[in-house]
């Protein structure tokens, strides 16, 4: 089979698009893929859909998926086409986006590698600047994103992750039905519930529809709860409640250590559960003169409500807990 039509059927090319030469070069391992058509064609108007005479062509190249380890390229003559109502204008080639300076088939491999490593990382394996992945997540994201429909968000839980070694913040917002990221922002203050309100409601979604709101004990996040989120229900969520309590478990120990040597370095066995700890430390829990102990009890009980489903039975252990404690 003749290596042009080889290469026309590989690339999925219909009539009048074919593929008229192919340059291989070992040393510089790169194939060059060079697309025309015949003298005559006609195009359809993107306005209209008539076929129309081409007015004038202009050259691009774009960069498409490795030929087993080597580069590839493919370069055509682009068509403008000039109809008589719409006026001259671009034929957009069925191979890549408009705009765009590499094919869909590569955009769709760096659209997949990213889901599984880093950008820099998807870069550097397809030998391109992490900048242009960028450029190609960033219209895919926003273009996904014009299509969400958020009018049926009720529930979102929230939290801060830092984007970057130091203290370079985003604050993210869920879904908590659908489980997925409804909205990411810069920072991790008040401000950002603004933002997340904004965007909900250019989504068709409300701020005044939102029932539930899960999020850490940040006075800024619950300053921008209330301002913002005015009908949510505020549920501080796990994770944070139970840091709280092992800090909390961990200030006993520290101060009830200056006067029993045995507490000393036992900080991180503390955060285990009961069934974890070695036998001295079983020893140690047994004492109910040490405070640390009873405070170890505490908090198991508290990890103990989250697993409850009767939120009634769930509601009673808690107040039970807490009367408890300041009794």
């Amino acid at each position: 089979m003749d290596q042009n039509l080889l290469f026309t059927l590989a690339l999925g090319l219909v009539p009048p698009w074919m593929v008229d030469d192919v340059t291989f070069k070992v040393e510089e391992k790169r194939l060059d893929l060079h697309v025309t058509f015949p003298k005559g064609s006609r195009f359809s108007c993107a306005a209209c859909g008539a076929e129309c005479p081409v007015h004038d062509v202009q050259k691009k190249t774009w960069r498409h998926m490795d030929f087993f380890q080597h580069e590839a390229y493919l370069h055509a003559r682009v068509p403008r086409v000039k109809c008589p109502e719409h006026g001259v204008h671009q034929v957009p080639v069925p191979w890549a986006r408009e705009g765009s300076h590499f094919t869909l088939l590569f955009e769709a491999l760096i659209m997949t590698l990213v889901r599984a490593m880093p950008v820099l990382t998807a870069a550097r394996l397809v030998r391109e600047t992490d900048k242009r992945l960028w450029r190609i997540i960033d219209h895919y994201v926003e273009t996904a994103r014009a299509r969400v429909d958020m009018a049926a968000v009720h529930t979102v839980g929230m939290d801060e992750t830092s984007s970057r070694r130091g203290h370079d913040y985003i604050t993210l917002f869920v879904d908590l039905e659908a489980r997925q990221l409804l909205f990411a922002t810069p920072g991790k203050d008040a401000s950002t519930f603004t933002r997340f309100a904004t965007d909900l409601e250019a989504h068709g979604g409300s701020a005044q529809a939102i029932t539930d709101v899960s999020m850490d004990l940040s006075p800024p996040f619950q300053k921008g709860a209330d301002a913002y989120l005015p009908n949510a229900q505020v549920t501080f969520d796990r994770f944070h409640l139970m840091k709280l309590v092992n800090e909390a478990v961990d200030a006993v120990r520290r101060n009830e250590a200056l006067s029993q040597p045995d507490l000393k370095k036992t900080r991180w066995v503390w955060l285990k559960n009961d069934r974890n700890l070695k036998a001295k430390l079983q020893e140690l829990l047994q004492n109910q003169n040490l405070k640390t102990a009873q405070a170890y009890q505490y908090r198991l009980t508290f990890q103990d409500i989250f697993t409850i489903k009767n939120r009634h039975q769930g509601t009673t252990l808690l107040k039970a807990l807490v009367g408890k404690r300041q009794g």
